[in-house]
């Protein structure tokens, strides 16, 4: 008889992992092993072997780099063990997809990394977690998806980790890919910290003080994140303060809020061109919102050599956003 597959399902907490209280509050009460525990009966044990371990019952929405390094180094101590076809982590889905970006940042291993959660607590009439579960864990053991990095299955999608955003606050298809017709997954970066490191993202509109760069200067942020507007347009205040960090030495990503496209900001290249450092293109492609990409973005500036000057990053390949999904 061959021996069975092993499946690592590590747990998170999040609304999977909720019951609700007296006072309508979502509390994480269940275990690891209580949400493995509906799934052992969907699976032959001769041929799968689910293997459960519990990181935290955590608010995904409360998540800090810490956690998230310690996420990304229990699924690499996971995949050392060469019986395991496949992790399937359950998350929180508030920042699900900052920690699928950088899971799959640092996801060099064939094996695939399959990411879920639910929208409704476990004690709801009809709770989507099991599910969700069930088809995580049904796509971590197919060899299809080896070799595809970090997934999100939720509600009935499969969706790669770049390029998939959390869009609507309560329906079971919450995520949704909004990224090239044909995505492709840059090669891995060497496990590397995010936290101690501070990139601060900073949302350009009409009127944007340029006091948002400085205050972020000040406070020691080591790299800037610029939501544009448009192809890569900021206001004049804004991009005085830009330059203001390239001047410092800060290195500055421009992407866009805009879904689709192209970042140029036409309006800067120019002078950006004349400052130190100058203005640099680079084909990195990362696509997330939120804290996550923070220490990926200082990384990728300081690898292509971009250390004072400004990272166009054409869209969909980067979408950073100062609010939360």
């Amino acid at each position: 008889m061959d021996t069975p597959q092993t499946l690592s399902i590590l747990t998170t907490g999040g609304t999977i992992a909720c019951t609700t209280d007296a006072t309508g509050a979502l509390i994480p009460t269940l275990s690891g092993e209580d949400l493995v525990s509906p799934l052992r009966e969907r699976f032959d044990p001769q041929r799968v072997r689910l293997r459960v371990r519990e990181l935290g019952r955590l608010d995904s929405s409360s998540l800090r780099l810490r956690e998230v390094d310690e996420i990304i180094q229990a699924v690499h101590q996971e995949l050392t063990d060469p019986t395991v076809a496949g992790v399937v982590l359950t998350h929180g889905t508030d920042s699900l997809e900052e920690t699928a970006l950088a899971l799959d940042a640092f996801h060099a291993d064939e094996r695939p990394v399959i990411l879920t959660g639910a929208m409704k607590p476990s004690d709801a009439p009809a709770p989507d977690g099991p599910d969700n579960l069930f088809e995580a864990a049904t796509i971590a053991l197919d060899p299809a998806a080896r070799g595809m990095g970090a997934l999100i299955v939720l509600g009935h999608k499969v969706l790669p980790a770049r390029g998939t955003v959390k869009e609507d606050t309560s329906a079971l298809a919450a995520f949704s890919y909004r990224g090239p017709a044909e995505p492709q997954r840059p090669t891995p970066l060497p496990v590397a910290a995010l936290d101690g490191h501070r990139v601060d993202i900073i949302a350009a509109y009409p009127g944007a003080p340029r006091d948002l760069i400085d205050s972020a200067l000040s406070s020691g942020a080591e790299g800037l994140v610029i939501e544009a507007m448009g192809a890569g347009n900021i206001g004049t205040d804004l991009a005085r303060g830009v330059e203001t960090a390239l001047d410092q030495g800060v290195p500055v990503v421009v992407s866009t809020r805009a879904a689709l496209g192209e970042v140029r900001f036409d309006l800067w290249r120019r002078r950006w061109r004349s400052l130190p450092g100058g203005a640099r293109g680079i084909g990195l492609r990362i696509f997330a919102r939120g804290p996550s990409p923070h220490g990926l973005a200082c990384d990728a500036g300081c690898r292509s050599g971009a250390r004072g000057g400004v990272l166009s990053l054409a869209r969909p390949c980067l979408n950073q956003s100062a609010q939360r999904s």
